[in-house]
């Protein structure tokens, strides 16, 4: 039988734990002030990424000539990556394998804009002969908006009982002609254009030597592994997304082209180039769109049923396209937040326009996909539980009673 140990020579545990022990604690130094420590560092830390996370915004859209080519080279250098690597997977150097990338795609987007902007210069240009075929249809609106003005306005007239102060204004001087625009405008575009393709092409033709630096980077091999599958998963995400939009959106531009040129609208193939540019804005652009074929069969149909023939077509076959195809299609692989969506369009269209609509989606994705490895950070934790605020529970102890628990019994440090 084993020895039996008198009751004093067993070990008495504490009737208090000691206090948690920092990483960071210094040799000699009290565990309690290394905790506060971290946690004062963590509290400036939680502010420094508040403090960036509100001047971001404000950065990007100062900076828009700089970060909007920047981005949508990014974008579409990553959606041009698969075909790169097929390319360089047989044997096509990647300098080489890249200018092909870069060249289909200036050949594709110049081919589509052609197709939208030349006929749509000659078919707005006669927007001043058709306003009266305009005023026609819209003759029961026009009357309705014309007496609600007048009520209005002698309302505001007999609430006015003073002049308001006008502030000074100094006028500026619009451009004398089209060539003046031009000269004005233009050269800043294609210094945009011109970096953006540029940026494409040397991160395409440098992506091989990129992304094995970015592996080879890490310390331990769990790094390197991490490292390649989030890379692989933003490439694969993004380019699955964009292909597949793009491909659906074509088939939807055709398919509204057919039906517009069967009602006997002119330019079908505009109508259908800008259906489908306007259907990567999610939710917005078909609205739109829509609107922007009223326009155009109200200029072109003297019957207003006709006219407005148009868009029906047009959103009928969207709401077909938006419910049944790309569902079908895409399933739940690619299924994102609708609300993140909406966040998305309302931030990069607000600090980029028209363009950060249409790039919101895919930086969506990147941004979910580095996030979704990274790891989310728990910011409810980190305020209630690790963070700077350490509330007394109340109702459990009376004042100067002992609980036992360090993180308890000592006092909750003043951020």
């Amino acid at each position: 039988m084993a020895d039996v140990l008198p009751h004093d020579a067993l070990p008495q545990q504490s009737p208090e734990a000691p206090p948690p022990v920092s990483s960071s604690t210094f040799p000699g130094e009290d565990p309690r002030v290394a905790l506060r420590r971290d946690r004062l560092l963590a509290a400036l830390t939680l502010l420094a990424g508040i403090g960036l996370t509100m001047g971001l915004p404000f950065a990007l859209k100062s900076g828009a000539e700089f970060f909007i080519p920047t981005a949508t080279a990014l974008v579409v250098a990553i959606a041009l990556i698969p075909l790169l690597e097929w390319l360089e997977a047989r044997r096509v150097p990647s300098a080489i394998a890249a200018l092909f990338c870069v060249l289909l795609f200036l050949v594709a987007a110049n081919v589509a804009l052609a197709a939208i902007v030349v006929p749509a210069i000659d078919f707005f240009r006669l927007l001043p002969t058709r306003i009266g075929r305009i005023q026609e249809n819209l003759a029961p609106l026009l009357d309705l908006y014309s007496n609600l003005e007048r009520y209005a306005n002698r309302t505001l007239r007999q609430l006015a009982s003073a002049p308001v102060p006008q502030s000074p204004t100094t006028a500026v001087a619009p451009p004398s002609s089209i060539l003046e625009l031009a000269a004005t405008s233009a050269p800043g575009v294609i210094i945009q254009v011109l970096y953006a393709v540029l940026v494409t092409f040397f991160f395409l033709s440098g992506w091989t030597s990129i992304r094995a630096k970015m592996i080879t980077n890490r310390e331990s091999f769990g790094g390197a592994m991490a490292t390649a599958r989030v890379i692989q998963d933003v490439i694969d995400d993004v380019s699955s997304y964009l292909g597949t939009i793009t491909a659906i959106n074509i088939v939807l531009g055709l398919t509204t082209a057919g039906g517009l040129y069967l009602l006997g609208m002119p330019f079908p193939l505009m109508w259908g180039g800008i259906v489908a540019l306007f259907n990567y804005i999610p939710y917005f652009g078909p609205v739109i769109a829509a609107l922007l074929v009223a326009i155009g069969g109200l200029m072109t149909f003297s019957d207003i049923w006709t006219a407005l023939a148009a868009p029906a077509i047009m959103y009928g076959l969207h709401l077909v396209e938006a419910n049944v195809v790309t569902p079908l299609i895409i399933g739940h692989k690619l299924t994102i937040n609708p609300v993140l969506i909406l966040v998305s369009l309302s931030f990069w269209g607000w600090v980029w326009g028209t363009t950060g609509a249409l790039l919101a989606v895919p930086l969506l994705i990147i941004i979910q996909t580095i996030i979704g490895a990274a790891g989310k950070p728990d910011i409810a934790g980190f305020l209630f539980e690790h963070g700077t605020l350490v509330r007394q529970p109340r109702g459990r102890f009376r004042r100067g009673e002992k609980s036992g628990d360090p993180s308890v019994d000592s006092p909750a440090p003043v951020a």
